[in-house]
């Protein structure tokens, strides 16, 4: 599942934040799901799997190439996504 719709959330006081619904249901979260956070950039980015750098990337550069992604075509659409995001 990929979603560039960004969902808007609250982090209260302790720092807690609600997943919404439909991502929990499609990562198939439960309440007992533990996550690994780490950032890249300002970016927060949660998994529920260990995720090593290096296979992630791989993972990114295959998905890019089955999709005829290039870097500056990602890069062109998170700016984008910032811009309105920003908004």
């Amino acid at each position: 599942m990929v979603t560039f719709a960004p969902k808007s959330i609250k982090v209260w006081g302790s720092g807690q934040l609600t997943i919404p619904k439909e991502m929990r249901e499609a990562l198939n979260l439960s309440k007992e799901t533990k996550l690994n956070v780490f950032t890249v950039g300002r970016c927060l980015i949660m998994t529920p799997k260990i995720l090593l750098r290096r296979s992630l990337a791989k993972k990114l550069q295959k998905e890019m190439k089955e999709k005829k992604i290039s870097l500056n075509d990602l890069l062109k659409d998170l700016k984008a996504e910032r811009r309105l995001y920003n908004q």
